[in-house]
């Protein structure tokens, strides 16, 4: 797989690096650095003097850290390159707009693949050969992770004893987060590797994302810890409906449903059974608590306790 990677400023010089670090710095083919946004106009009339001269025979490109209008290089560099799949991750709410994404897919022919994780440690495999052979090191994080218990169920008393990295961010906090958590006891496993994300540091924005009501930053750090709880087997602060309160999305118009951060990027952390009731799933929901204030019944509730959940590798 040959990647020609287009980057910009600390974002994507991190990306740049946690890939060529971490697992694909032989599928490197080329790197263009572009200027960072503050060297860059606000509105860009002639994209043409921006595109890079030199462009090598691809087939994965990815956009890190491309700012507004530069990211509409991206349709030549495609053609150019003969690249039939394309990684264009979000991290800021005015990065990449819908109608910047849609007017870059217009410009796009049918049998181009793009897609815009957001934030780029949301990834997931698609169907696509490049995009899904990338996401075989980076992405969605998973890890694996041992402990000193001697019960086959995790003691919450138990501390980590070695943790490695099945997929991790792009920007390499999985590593880092996995350096750091050996020893750690696994009841303070999550909020622990949530501090390492940040001691990194991620460099997602902390604005707010008006699509999702979030920061890209946080739904970063929802990812990393439904990793952690997928490995360990369980969680402990869990949100739960209470099914008598809940009227039902007919009544409520999808309150909780359209409010949380990780539906509205794809994820399916709110869904309904089949009374039509709302049900959150304690392993995905990263508890930003946003659905219990938006509950008009308030029918959500988060509790202190062990929940079992079917580990990554069983």
């Amino acid at each position: 797989m040959k990647i020609f990677i287009l980057s910009s400023g600390e974002y994507g010089s991190k990306i740049v690096n946690g890939i060529a670090t971490h697992g694909f710095a032989s599928n490197i083919i080329g790197i263009h650095e572009f200027p960072s946004e503050d060297d860059l106009p606000e509105f860009i009339d002639d994209i043409s003097s921006y595109i890079p001269e030199n462009i090598p025979e691809s087939d994965l490109i990815i956009a890190v850290g491309l700012y507004g209008d530069i990211n509409m290089v991206i349709p030549e560099v495609v053609k150019k390159s003969g690249a039939k799949s394309v990684i264009a991750p979000i991290y800021h709410p005015k990065q990449l707009p819908l109608g910047l994404q849609n007017e870059i897919i217009s410009e796009l022919d049918d049998n181009t693949t793009i897609v815009f994780p957001k934030p780029f440690c949301g990834l997931t495999p698609i169907g696509d050969e490049f995009i899904d052979k990338f996401t075989e090191v980076f992405g969605r994080p998973k890890f694996e992770i041992e402990t000193d218990s001697e019960s086959e169920e995790t003691d919450l008393d138990s501390n980590i004893s070695s943790i490695k990295v099945i997929r991790g961010a792009p920007c390499g906090s999985s590593w880092f987060i996995a350096e750091n958590l050996n020893g750690v006891s696994v009841k303070d496993a999550e909020f622990e590797a949530n501090n390492k994300l940040h001691n990194f540091p991620c460099v997602a924005s902390m604005a707010t994302d008006n699509a999702t009501g979030d920061t890209i930053l946080h739904i970063a750090s929802y990812r990393t810890k439904e990793a952690i709880k997928r490995a360990l087997g369980f969680t402990f602060k869990v949100p739960m409906v209470d099914e008598e309160a809940c009227e039902g999305f007919e009544e409520c118009e999808n309150a909780c449903l359209n409010s949380c951060p990780n539906v509205l990027t794809g994820v399916d952390t709110i869904y309904y059974n089949d009374d039509g009731k709302a049900v959150i799933d304690p392993v995905s929901c990263g508890v930003c608590e946003i659905c219990i204030h938006e509950c008009p019944y308030g029918a959500i509730e988060v509790y202190e306790k062990r929940v079992n959940i079917k580990k990554d590798n069983e």
